[in-house]
């Protein structure tokens, strides 16, 4: 089975030279990393070549690396149901850097590059309407990236007075808690609420 991919890939590669960048296969998965100018040409190429007859869209993601120079892993994955194979294409993007959108080839695409972009900030150029697909109007940031704080900026709540959706800044109901993490056999060194009570004998 991995040979098989391993070829797939070399083919792959020889099929689209200076577009194709290189390949790998690990846990029964054929990658492909491409350059994000390229975008359009490789899965056309993969689409319409008939060794590789790619014709299925499956899925565009993103995946954040926030300590990497090129911060986005912008991930496409590709089903050829007439070979029975599948192909995962990886392009490295710079925070800010746009990749043109794919929608002429696999028009399915187009839902999932706004939720890249609105998850992720993600730009495809070429897209016909880039827009927020799941956060609310007036969102700020994108929940997805590793720097997003867990409880975001604003709250939304019904206001009776006002008779509208109202949006307040984040207040957290409690402190955060310090948690000791001890194991609650070994127990603490001081005594905890309630077992003062106990007996000790």
């Amino acid at each position: 089975m991995d040979d098989r991919l391993d070829e797939l890939g070399q083919a792959i590669e020889r099929a689209l030279p200076g577009a194709v960048t290189g390949h790998s296969v690990a846990y029964g998965d054929l990658t492909v990393t491409a350059k994000a100018s390229e975008i359009v040409a490789v899965t056309t190429r993969l689409r319409d070549d008939p060794d590789f007859q790619f014709a299925c869209f499956i899925d565009v993601t993103a995946v954040d690396w926030p300590q990497r120079e090129q911060r986005f892993d912008v991930v496409y994955h590709l089903l050829s149901p007439t070979k029975n194979q599948r192909v995962r294409i990886k392009l490295a993007v710079e925070d800010g850097e746009s990749v043109p959108s794919i929608v002429s080839v696999y028009p399915g695409a187009d839902w999932f590059e706004r939720e890249a972009f609105d998850l992720y900030g993600v730009v495809f150029t070429g897209h016909p309407d880039l827009r927020r697909i799941l956060t609310d109007y007036g969102f700020e940031g994108h929940p997805l990236r590793k720097d997003f704080p867990l409880t975001g900026f604003v709250e939304v709540r019904w206001d009776d007075q006002q008779k509208r959706v109202v949006y307040d800044k984040v207040r957290l109901a409690q402190e955060f808690r310090n948690f000791d993490f001890l194991s609650p056999w070994e127990g603490p060194d001081y005594v905890l609420p309630g077992d003062e009570k106990a007996k000790v004998g």
